[in-house]
């Protein structure tokens, strides 16, 4: 019973390790674009934010309700993060797939050039 414990502590504090990474690397990503970073910690701007950073319309956020279509404008989401960052179509694949892995990679490895302006 108390391995069952330790375990479980292990498995909250490494899901809070990269709950607070990914809040790190959304923050500074949103902070590249030009916008405020605490975007990043509030809920539904944090989504308008990169989408205005991805060079989308932030009127998609309503499309996003909408099962599948959210599923096809989160990954054009990506790809547009992965252009203004001068990623190419892989790195969307990234993001899509490990986004653990490619978000702080733009966030600390990124420069962000908009190709598609908002």
């Amino acid at each position: 019973m108390a391995m069952f414990g330790a375990q479980l502590i292990a498995l909250v504090v490494i899901a809070a390790a990269i709950g607070i990474l990914m809040i790190i690397s959304t923050w500074i990503i949103i902070s590249k674009s030009g916008q405020p970073g605490v975007a990043a910690i509030v809920p539904i701007w944090n989504q308008i934010a990169l989408l205005q950073a991805a060079g989308k319309p932030w009127w998609w956020i309503f499309l996003f309700m909408i099962p599948i279509v959210n599923i096809i404008l989160m990954v054009m989401m990506y790809h547009g993060l992965s252009l203004n960052f001068g990623k190419g179509a892989g790195f969307t694949v990234g993001l899509v797939f490990l986004p653990v892995v490619f978000f702080p990679i733009l966030a600390f490895g990124g420069t962000y050039q908009p190709v598609n302006p908002a």
